[in-house]
């Protein structure tokens, strides 16, 4: 259905239709889309935004699912709750996007909440890996109870500081069976003098530093990590040789890893090769290791 928009004189209540945009995805119309309410152990409410695929009824066996998702630092709860997403908007595709994968028989769970909160004193940071393996139980309980996701076969993925977030998952869990990192850090000590909201040097929180590098738990990394990277990442936090170097920690430790390095390429794919290359990367990798995994 087109999104329509209406102006309401808030006087006599009337209203005038002022617009009526064309859905720019006509085919995914009928994808089923929701927007999930739950709550982390510790009472923070959680969400995220749920598609399912258009011909998958209640009861249906539950479907192999694809979850994406970006942590964010917070300073209270309050805010780190707050509800974001809509239900409202139309599906939309894009390079950062794993919409696709619902049109392949996957539930897709986009904008998971990854809140990284550290009220008063506390840094967020000094609980990021605790903090992440709560959201993402708490999210997988939730719609593994809703009977649409099979929790045997999840994929975990991200762009950046979500690529640094899936690599500590599946460092830190076995919650589940496959990754897809792109253009992610995985060292923190290239990072030395800060990363995201962390305004403390290396020299002044070595620990949290230390503990938050997935590289540093490479030999734990046992479930398949697809990797990816533009060979000219340009962003000063993500330079290829983080890619470069988790990827012969893992491999050497006897690890399933992948790394595909994309020539030309910045820290956003932008090329249309850089682009539809990725996502069949992505693609054989969810098909083998979680939709279809041994």
């Amino acid at each position: 259905m087109p999104l329509i928009v209406f102006a309401i004189n808030l006087k006599n209540k009337k209203e005038q239709k002022i617009t009526d945009f064309a859905d720019p995805y006509p085919s995914l119309a009928n994808v089923k889309k929701q927007l999930l309410s739950y709550k982390r152990k510790d009472g923070l409410t959680l969400s995220a935004v749920l598609y399912l695929p258009e011909n998958f009824k209640k009861g249906d066996t539950p479907l192999p699912a694809f979850i994406w998702a970006y942590p964010r630092e917070f300073k209270t709860k309050e805010a780190a709750g707050q509800v974001k997403g809509s239900p409202h908007k139309f599906p939309r595709l894009a390079f950062r996007s794993p919409v696709y994968w619902v049109t392949q028989g996957y539930a897709v769970i986009d904008q998971a909440d990854m809140p990284i909160v550290g009220e008063g004193s506390a840094e967020p940071n000094d609980t990021f890996v605790e903090q992440i393996k709560d959201n993402a139980e708490a999210l997988i309980d939730y719609v593994a109870e809703m009977g649409v996701v099979d929790r045997d076969r999840i994929g975990v993925g991200g762009h950046s500081y979500g690529a640094f977030m899936t690599a500590n998952l599946l460092a830190h869990t076995d919650l589940f069976a496959a990754g897809i990192a792109r253009s992610g850090a995985y060292n923190r000590t290239l990072t030395p003098f800060g990363f995201q909201g962390e305004a403390r040097t290396y020299w002044e929180a070595k620990e949290t530093y230390d503990k938050m590098s997935p590289f540093n738990y490479a030999p734990k990394i046992k479930r398949p990590l697809l990797l990816t990277h533009g060979m000219d990442d340009e962003n000063s936090g993500t330079f290829p040789i983080q890619s470069e170097r988790l990827y012969a920690a893992i491999k050497g430790h006897g690890g399933i890893v992948r790394l595909v390095m994309l020539p030309k390429e910045f820290h956003g794919y932008r090329s249309r090769e850089g682009v539809l290359h990725t996502f069949w990367e992505q693609h054989q990798w969810l098909e083998k290791y979680v939709k279809n995994k041994k």
